[in-house]
């Protein structure tokens, strides 16, 4: 039951962009790189903090990206993704996947294997097909549904964002 007291609007201005940014700043994430290859067989991709398992029975994840993103369109439009996990040395990936440089493949190896594109020593990696794309604010919230997914590298930890920085 839902208490109505709570459903009630509050009176008090809601928190402006950078209190919200800095109190969920307090959460730690882990970072993801969010690849496809384009209709012309070029890989594209970001880096993407907003990422969560979303079901096990169907495996589902869920993937946050921008709007304003100009990578996420392209990997859209092919109706699949890859979510690459990195490790906790690959800060230097997730920096050049933040850019909106063109050089953000020269940052690590990768490959591609049935239509995916895999980041080098990354975690794991998580191959998609786009079940749904639904509006979010300033962001899509894209329901992933799993092809294909395998852990690279056992016993080593993920690369952390947390207040800003890496680690914690």
């Amino acid at each position: 039951m839902i208490r109505s007291d709570l459903r009630e609007p509050r009176e008090e201005a809601r928190p402006n962009a950078a209190q919200f940014r800095y109190a969920l700043g307090n959460f730690c994430s882990g970072v993801t790189v969010i690849t496809g290859l384009t209709s012309d067989g070029h890989p594209i991709g970001f880096a993407c903090q907003s990422f969560t398992s979303l079901s096990i029975d169907p495996p589902q994840i869920l993937v946050c990206p921008g709007k304003n993103s100009t990578s996420w369109p392209r990997i859209a439009a092919t109706g699949r993704f890859t979510a690459n996990v990195l490790a906790h040395d690959q800060q230097a990936v997730c920096v050049a996947f933040g850019s909106s440089t063109g050089t953000k493949f020269e940052s690590a190896p990768w490959t591609t294997r049935h239509g995916a594109v895999l980041i080098a020593n990354a975690l794991a990696w998580i191959d998609c097909d786009i079940e749904t794309v639904h509006d979010g604010g300033d962001h899509y919230i894209v329901v992933g549904s799993v092809r294909e997914l395998r852990v690279e590298r056992e016993n080593e930890g993920p690369l952390v964002f947390f207040r800003g920085s890496y680690g914690l």
